[in-house]
């Protein structure tokens, strides 16, 4: 979530810290239910306004996002032990989830070793920038603007050319991906250019939409619930401040879906690219 401009300094803190993103009103002395908009996702410019190093209350969340990822490895990493502690073990179990239940799930034990650090890599990053938005005073998923999930998936599109090419060669990884054996030759007219849209826009955009997409949505559905609460509890007629009960359950409910799927979708922007990079190394799919 993030905030929008407006003077409501009379809201009380608890209910104001989860509903604040979204409930300040866009001119000075507006007052009632002001519902979510695409506004949210854009706030106003902290640092380097209108340049290319523009940082705003997303970069921010990102930023702290990555220094605290980096920051429990790096911790694992020293901690170290034969016998693992709370931390070290959490972290094998994670990066053990990885491993197995996706990378040598799909490429097998052989191809797996070379792709566990990058599958890896984008499973725990998505997952980093997707869990902020539960997180009081972040409230906003790193991965709900498209940017991010774009750069995330142009690495696994450059990744499964480069191995498919690697392997085969140019000449070969597209004939592979272009021409699907046991296709009659006159229906290649019709696969081939949806086999090139697949391999060079569908699979990337796919990944990007669908992980943005789903945080955006969750961003929305925690706004509504937590700016009618507000406004049913210190705004409504007292005949309709009951209402702001169920409300306040519905936000809470979706706050524990959201880490749901915030996990759900690491585990499927993962199991995609190791698909994907997969699908590059067979001999003929």
């Amino acid at each position: 979530m993030c905030w929008l401009p407006g003077p409501h300094d009379h809201w009380e803190s608890t209910l104001s810290t989860l509903a604040t993103p979204v409930l300040l009103a866009a001119s000075e002395g507006e007052s009632g239910f002001h519902a979510p908009s695409i506004a949210d996702f854009f706030p106003p410019a902290i640092l380097f306004e209108d340049t290319i190093f523009q940082i705003d209350r997303i970069w921010i969340i990102r930023i702290v996002a990555t220094i605290v990822l980096l920051a429990i490895f790096v911790a694992g990493a020293r901690r170290a032990r034969l016998v693992p502690g709370r931390l070290q073990n959490a972290l094998e179990m994670l990066i053990d989830f990885v491993r197995v239940q996706i990378v040598e799930e799909i490429m097998g034990k052989e191809n797996a070793k070379r792709f566990v650090p990058m599958i890896a890599t984008i499973f725990f990053s998505v997952l980093a920038f997707n869990i902020t938005s539960v997180i009081p005073g972040l409230n906003l998923a790193g991965t709900s603007r498209i940017g991010l999930p774009i750069v995330l998936a142009l690495w696994v599109f450059v990744a499964y050319w480069a191995v498919g090419i690697k392997k085969h060669g140019l000449g070969g990884y597209l004939k592979n991906s272009l021409f699907p054996p046991g296709v009659p030759a006159p229906i290649y007219l019709i696969v081939t250019p949806i086999e090139l849209l697949q391999i060079l826009i569908i699979r990337p955009a796919s990944l990007a939409i669908r992980l943005a997409a789903n945080m955006i949505a969750g961003h929305i559905m925690l706004v509504l619930c937590f700016a009618a609460t507000q406004y049913f509890v210190f705004e409504a007629v007292p005949a309709m401040k009951a209402f702001g009960a169920l409300t306040f359950a519905g936000g809470f409910a979706i706050t524990l879906f959201e880490i749901l799927v915030a996990f759900l979708q690491a585990y499927i922007f993962a199991l995609l690219a190791a698909v994907y990079i997969n699908m590059s190394l067979e001999e003929e799919h």
